[in-house]
């Protein structure tokens, strides 16, 4: 296959607020860690899920939603779209899909691609599966085990309206890291400096639907 751009950075990405997601989940160490962090912040978050680690955990993935977050698809396997063949990533988006299915978790509406690459099937499959290629507006590398404060000051001029943050709930393929710990301490100074500009901490699916719901007359623009 050949090589496209992958979703564009701000695919997927809304007005009024700022999403918080996290990808290669769930986790049954960090996982509760990042649910409880995000309690404790009154946010709201998307989670990229591979669809092996739901098999495993799925009362994780159930957390995540009973607690209003997103659960939504990243894989099945966390390989590269440019390294399947079509039908190899057409079984793995139905893997995934299955996966979730399985757990008898809400039919994902998102997908976020390993390392966010796509080939030139991926936007065909999915349209097929019904699912919106979603990317992100700004990266932390948490993944390289920075602290948590490098990560806020590298990545903080970026939160505005429509950011959308890219994190992981746990240790995935090339992670330099020993755990998500940085990632747990980056969520509440995030929440912070967004809500310090105005800005709600929201799901992708939250801001989608205040975005089209109508306005009352005299309400706030």
């Amino acid at each position: 296959m050949t090589t496209t751009e992958g979703p564009p950075r701000g695919a997927g990405r809304v007005e009024g607020g700022c999403t918080l997601t996290f990808d290669d989940g769930p986790d049954s160490e960090w996982t509760p860690r990042v649910l409880a962090e995000l309690d404790r912040c009154e946010a709201r978050a998307t989670f990229f899920v591979i669809g092996a680690r739901v098999d495993c955990a799925p009362e994780l993935a159930h957390a995540a939603v009973d607690r209003g977050h997103d659960v939504e698809l990243h894989c099945d396997r966390h390989v590269r779209h440019t390294e399947l063949t079509d039908r190899e990533l057409e079984d793995d988006t139905r893997s995934g899909l299955l996966a979730l299915e399985r757990a008898g978790l809400p039919r994902p509406t998102r997908w976020r691609p390993p390392w966010g690459i796509c080939s030139e099937a991926s936007p065909r499959v999915a349209v097929e599966q019904g699912l919106e290629l979603v990317g992100w507006t700004i990266d932390t590398h948490d993944w390289r085990g920075d602290a948590s404060a490098e990560m806020l000051e590298a990545a903080g001029s970026g939160i505005e309206d429509g950011a959308i943050v890219l994190m992981h709930d746990a240790l995935g393929p090339g992670a330099r890291r020993q755990g998500v710990g940085e990632t747990v301490g980056l969520i509440g100074p995030l929440c912070a400096l967004a809500r310090g500009q105005g800005l709600r901490v929201v799901s992708l699916s939250q801001e989608a639907r205040a975005r089209a719901a109508p306005r009352r007359l005299g309400a706030p623009g």
